[in-house]
Formats: structure tokens, sequence, C-alpha cells
């Protein structure tokens, strides 16, 4: 048997378990895809169109751009919009996307690994660690400048 041969439980079939392995990634990106497609048709750079902007609920500030308007920005496809609104998320879309990807066929496949970076604390920290900085930075008057 090879690494990329499904393992069928007994009396489990292909299709059934198909159907469940991709239960998760079809999910996941289809979620994703309406999200996106709805940020796209209601733009949230409009005060109110989606509600109150957490950055304006959090910090008790104007509201700064954020992961929804980099989604409607790139969309429109608008990359300096993008990344003005939140560098950092659209700096981190493709390895999402790529994740992603590789989640789809693996299931199909019937393939399950976990890349030795994904259970690397240091990884884990670093992305925590300048999330967390970026965030502060962002909403801080010192942070202006992650803003055209």
């Amino acid at each position: 048997m090879t690494a990329t041969e499904p393992v069928l439980a007994p009396g489990e079939s292909v299709a059934a378990s198909l159907a469940q392995r991709l239960r998760g990634p079809v999910t996941t990106i289809g979620a994703l895809g309406l999200t996106t497609l709805a940020l796209a048709v209601r733009d949230p750079h409009v005060s109110g169109s989606w509600g109150m902007c957490p950055s304006l609920a959090f910090f008790g500030g104007p509201a700064r751009p954020a992961e929804a308007c980099a989604v409607n920005d790139l969309t429109h496809l608008d990359v300096v919009g993008a990344l003005s609104s939140n560098l950092y998320f659209v700096l981190l879309m493709p390895a999402a996307a790529f994740l992603l990807g590789r989640w789809l066929v693996d299931s199909t496949r019937g393939v399950q690994r976990s890349p030795a970076w994904m259970e690397s604390r240091a990884v884990w920290w670093t992305l925590g660690v300048t999330l967390a900085v970026f965030t502060l930075a962002r909403n801080l008057p010192m942070g202006h400048w992650l803003y055209p």
C-alpha cells in the first residue's frame, strides 16, 4: 500500500469514505467563498454596511480598515487598497490558500499528514506575536504609517 491510497474501515465504501473526508475542506472553502462573495457585493468600507467594526468596538476609536475591507479590495483587484487595509492579513492569504488546497487534495487522496512546521512552537509563537504587535500598532497613533 502506498502513502496516497485511502485506508478504509471494514465494510466502508470508497464513495462514502471520500464524502466523509471531503466534508471538512469543502465546507470550509465553501463558507470562505460565500463570505468573499458577500464582501464583494456589500462594501464594508461604507459605514454601517456590516454593523459595527470590531476595531471600533474593541478600541473605541475611529474604525480602521480591517480584514473585510482587504477582502473587498482584492475582489475588486485593488491590491494596494487591500495591503493598506490589512497588510498582515493579505500577506498570509497565499499561505492560507495553499494550505486549504493541500487539505482538499490530501482529503481526496485519503492522506492525513501534518507538516513539521505546523508542529513547531517557534512558528506558532512567531505568528502569534507578530499578529499581536501588528494589531496593536495599527490601532495606535504611531501606526498611521500602516495606512496610506
